[in-house]
């Protein structure tokens, strides 16, 4: 518990605190103006004190302090230590993933029309982001068939041939700048087509389309109509779901937010030059007790920091507290001015309201789905529990496998479910050691010591704890009773230990348990549950021997070069790391490696060069 008598030594600049548990994990970032101040607000009575705050506070041991030179600088710190740590008490996100965008390459001479997920100030322009890169790919695709634009990255000008044409031109979805034969200046035209259709000007455009295919059908030039008339179509097609949300041509995101059981979720709408572009939504967890203010400017400043791009207006329900310097803040990243509103009437409350009733939805969705794992998970740890007699629910088991080829490269795997979910994070893989040749038995009783021995042995909080109330051995009898040979080792441990049997196709038969092997309903829940544990298991430790003998066969690849013997060949393992390095080396860089010789050094990269 943390002494409060510590907090009068704490300083009353601006900067970040950082509260630590017993264990000295960081629990909670915050900032403030002045941290003496901030920090003493936790210490007041708990009934001044929201639930989750109390709850923080009881585990509180040490507060570290970073003074900064202003409350901008805190803000950006106490943003990064979020990013880098995951405090269990911040309000985070629950997904951090990266959304697509379309980039259009405009300063190379010849743009290109792509897709990418990392938007940079590289001079291109970036249009997005977008929730599906399934609609980007297929919006990219219309408009290459309007507008065949180059896709690669060949290095092209007017008047200069480079190569053969790709498949591309001859299908008709690149005009082949790569043969010379397209000005600047008419491919200019075409890019210059294609903004207008990305910021939302095709009404202009479409005009201008429909006079030229006016006057080609009255010069009874009716293939340049057909095409004009192509065009028009595809360009409808594209924008045909783009709705208009403003009436001012700006960019703009409408956040809304809702919550219910400790769950959160905050709806993004993304306007883009007056038109609704997209949506996106994310969940937070522990929210409980939390106000949408505080909620709203925790996932401000979370998804404005790593989101690439930032609208000129951010449109939230509520007024932030830190309005101003938030708005710098995200001024700076962005390069413009950028204004946060809370509006109080008008047509942008009308699509907060939508946007907050979006939110509500996908929380409601989202917590039934919850709901349904769960009593999902119910139904089959309660069939396991039921199979095997146990007194109680399980609640973490664990499923061991051994692979190998001949009794070369032989690993193990153990997999982890805890409340009958993956955990991937618990999973391990072992490389058996003491056992030549192949055994399976003496390989999964190494495993199981191994496993056994870490929990022991290591303190409490390590990765090999809590031990399991079951663990699964893929295999029959002679499987199950080699592993429960080292389980009974330890008498003050109960594990069930029981074997998941295969039949002729290797797939899941049934579970030996006690002597007696019971025979599994596939369609049941129970059934679907333990073939899951069987395919990961042998999936992953599978993958782990693949692994190695894909490394074995890289490394056996140098001794077949002349000159390369056990000597050299760790020399050059050393140096490079790995293979494929070794692979793309020049002379000069195999020279480099100490020990090697011009004549071995040449027969290495000709070697790699002949192969390729």
């Amino acid at each position: 518990m943390y002494d409060k008598e510590k907090l009068k030594d704490l300083p009353q600049n601006p900067g970040v605190y950082i509260m630590r548990n017993k264990n000295s994990e960081i629990i909670y970032v915050g900032k403030a103006i002045n941290l003496r101040n901030r920090v003493r607000q936790y210490f007041h009575s708990a009934s001044q004190l929201t639930a989750k705050t109390v709850v923080l506070v009881s585990h509180i041991e040490t507060i570290e302090t970073i003074v900064t030179d202003s409350e901008m600088e805190a803000l950006i710190l106490e943003c990064n230590l979020i990013k880098t740590h995951h405090p269990r008490y911040n309000i985070l996100l629950k997904d951090d993933k990266s959304y697509p965008w379309i980039r259009l390459t405009v300063q190379e001479e010849y743009p290109r029309l792509l897709m990418t997920r990392e938007y940079k100030k590289d001079g291109a322009k970036y249009f997005g982001p977008f929730t599906s890169s399934y609609a980007v790919k297929n919006t990219i695709e219309a408009i290459l068939k309007i507008y065949p634009l180059k896709t690669c990255n060949r290095q092209v000008a007017y008047g200069k041939k480079i190569g053969r044409p790709c498949l591309n031109y001859h299908i008709g979805q690149c005009q082949a700048p790569c043969q010379g034969n397209v000005s600047k200046e008419k491919y200019a035209k075409d890019i210059a087509s294609v903004l207008d259709i990305l910021n939302g000007r095709h009404p202009d455009l479409l005009k201008n389309i429909n006079d030229k295919m006016t006057v080609a059908a009255m010069n009874q030039n009716y293939e340049e109509a057909a095409k004009y008339r192509d065009q028009i179509s595809g360009i409808a097609h594209i924008v045909e779901k783009q709705k208009i949300s403003s009436s001012a041509k700006q960019d703009q995101d409408f956040i809304g937010f809702a919550k219910s059981d400790g769950l959160g979720c905050v709806q993004v709408f993304h306007v883009r030059e007056g038109k609704l572009m997209g949506r996106d939504h994310f969940f937070l967890e522990e929210v409980e007790g939390v106000s949408s203010r505080e909620v709203q400017e925790s996932f401000v400043k979370q998804y404005y920091a790593s989101c690439g791009f930032i609208p000129r207006e951010i449109i939230l329900k509520e007024p932030l507290e830190d309005k101003k310097v938030i708005e710098e803040w995200l001024g700076d990243l962005a390069g413009k001015k950028i204004e946060v509103h809370a509006p109080k009437r008008g047509q942008k409350i009308k699509m907060l309201e939508m946007v907050t009733d979006n939110a509500d939805l996908a929380l409601k969705q989202k917590l039934l789905e919850k709901r349904e794992k769960e009593i999902r998970s119910k139904s089959r740890l309660d069939g396991l529990q039921d199979l095997l007699g146990l007194a109680q629910r399980p609640v973490r088991i664990e499923a061991y496998d051994i692979s190998n080829i001949s009794g070369t490269n032989n690993v193990g795997g153990m997999v982890v479910f805890d409340e009958g979910k993956l955990n991937r994070k618990a999973c391990r893989r072992f490389k058996i050691k003491s056992v030549e040749g192949q055994n399976d038995y003496a390989s999964m009783q190494e495993m199981i010591f191994r496993r056994m021995e870490r929990a022991m042995k290591a303190p409490e909080g390590n990765n090999f704890l809590p031990l399991p109330e079951v663990m699964m051995i893929d295999g029959g009898v002679g499987h199950v009773n080699a592993a429960q040979s080292i389980v009974s080792l330890y008498p003050t441990v109960a594990i069930e230990v029981c074997g998941l049997v295969k039949d002729d196709h290797h797939r899941l038969r049934g579970i030996f348990h006690q002597g007696t092997e019971y025979p599994i309903k596939k369609a049941t829940p129970l059934g679907v549950f333990l073939s899951e544990i069987s395919e990961e298991v042998h999936r992953y430790t599978l993958g782990y021997h693949q692994i190695l003998r894909k490394k074995e066969m890289l490394v056996s690849q140098l001794e077949e070069i002349p000159g390369v013997g056990k000597k050299r060949r760790e020399a050059l393992m050393a140096h490079f790391g790995q293979v494929d390095k070794i692979k793309k080396a020049t002379i000069e860089e195999l020279q480099s490696v100490p020990g090697m010789q011009i004549k071995t050094a040449q027969a290495v990269f000709e070697h790699f060069r002949n192969k390729s």
